[in-house]
């Protein structure tokens, strides 16, 4: 039985572009979070308040926090692959450039 990758790996072109983004995203959904974090501990009480169709803050951060992160999930996903598709058509145009 041989244990090898279920996909050939090789260099990504896209591989700095994709850390790149993934920092910047992964530092504004943290400011965010932080942010969630502070309220809770500089003034609890503002958690409580009503704020959307009879929820607290504190839901409606919570649910927020969530729907953020999916949203990031699927704007990455969607901006990786496009850099992709990128170099793949770059890839393409060198290799009939070069016949």
């Amino acid at each position: 039985m041989l244990h090898e990758p279920a996909t050939p790996s090789g260099k990504d072109p896209a591989g700095p572009f994709k850390i790149r983004l993934g920092l910047w995203m992964f530092l504004s959904y943290l400011l965010f979070y932080i942010s969630f974090v502070a309220i809770n501990l500089i003034s609890p009480l503002t958690m409580a308040k009503i704020v959307f169709a009879g929820l607290n803050l504190a839901t409606v951060y919570g649910f927020a926090l969530i729907i953020v992160a999916l949203i990031e999930a699927l704007v990455y996903d969607w901006l990786c692959r496009r850099k992709e598709a990128y170099y793949i058509q770059l890839e393409q145009l060198e290799e009939k450039d070069g016949e």
